[in-house]
């Protein structure tokens, strides 16, 4: 039997930052790196890791190789999310940190769900014409050779709650003009969200069909706790299909063996909420063999002190499964 460590982690916007502006790389580094290390992670699914540039050369992810230097990371592999210049983007890349061989990788965006079209009802000046809802980060699959076969890692950071910006409806960067316009603008976010929860199950059942025993592992920041659509919609429960027939595809969220006390990965208002998941086809609870939520050291990201510059390090916690694989 040989140990794979799977982990997730959303790094929240880790960059660089200009002399004097603080929370510096170092100091962030130095509050972070210990928690990777703790991860001995064969494979880390990351998100919000911003890209660097240098010059002459292709945006790349400088910062996230230095917060993997002296870990089991270091040197490994890093495939990332990308624009069509074949570098890095410059906000929130999502990506797989591995040293298994990598044999494929794609990114999808509006791919497998077209994104949907609609007329906002509160936009200064009014809408002529719908608009399409599209969504701004990809989806990340990379398929590893784990053990002489495929393992299929999909790393996803779907839309959050945060209402999608309004035209002429913003005072400010926080201040909404209207409440109907804040509630359109969370109606918005949660079709993005909910595009790339259809895209997410529409890419597991396209692998399916192709192999009805491969192993798959969703993980990342699905910014929706364990009962909301989101999730839901890409675990396809029986319970919620009614159809028997399809139990061999239910995705299966590994965090169910953590107890519900230690179960999150953000606090929000003085509450734990479970946002990052990692749900993995039946195929593959044979070989599971326990799960961690490293989240003893959390901050109330929602307090109006909990500033960067006071809480350098992510907000929120990650989390690694292990699994004994022949």
């Amino acid at each position: 039997m040989t140990e794979l460590r799977i982990s997730t982690f959303n790094l929240e916007n880790f960059d660089e930052t200009a002399d004097g502006v603080e929370p510096s790389l170092a100091d962030r580094i130095a509050l972070m790196r210990p928690q990777i290390q703790r991860l001995r992670a064969d494979i880390a699914c990351f998100q919000e890791v911003n890209g660097q540039e240098r010059p002459g050369q292709p945006r790349a992810l400088h910062a996230l190789r230095a917060l993997l230097t002296d870990t089991v990371l270091e040197g490994a592999e890093l495939v990332t999310t990308k624009p069509k210049d074949d570098g890095a983007y410059n906000e929130r890349n999502i990506v797989v940190a591995t040293h298994l061989p990598v044999l494929s990788r794609q990114q999808l965006r509006n791919e497998l769900v077209a994104a949907p079209t609609y007329r906002r009802l509160t936009a200064i000046p009014p809408d002529q014409f719908a608009i399409e809802i599209g969504v701004e980060r990809p989806i990340l699959h990379v398929e590893l050779n784990v053990g002489g076969r495929p393992l299929h890692v999909i790393n996803v950071h779907l839309k959050s709650k945060l209402p999608t910006t309004i035209p002429g409806q913003m005072v400010d960067q926080y201040t909404w003009r209207s409440a109907d316009s804040w509630a359109e603008g969370s109606f918005i976010s949660s079709m993005k969200r909910m595009g790339q929860a259809l895209e997410v199950r529409r890419l597991v059942d396209q692998i399916l069909d192709g192999d009805p025993d491969a192993r798959i592992v969703v993980a990342g920041d699905f910014n929706a706790t364990p009962e909301e659509v989101p999730v839901l919609a890409i675990r396809g429960q029986v319970e919620d299909t009614g159809n028997g027939a399809l139990a061999a595809r239910v995705l299966v969220p590994i965090e169910q063996t953590v107890p519900q006390s230690s179960r999150y990965t953000l606090f929000h208002q003085g509450q734990g909420n479970m946002l990052d998941h990692m749900l993995v086809t039946r195929n593959l609870l044979a070989h599971y063999r326990g799960s961690e939520i490293h989240n003893e050291i959390l901050h109330d990201e929602s307090q109006s002190f909990a500033t960067d510059r006071k809480f350098p390090e992510s907000d929120h916690a990650p989390v690694v499964a292990t699994f004994d694989l022949p």
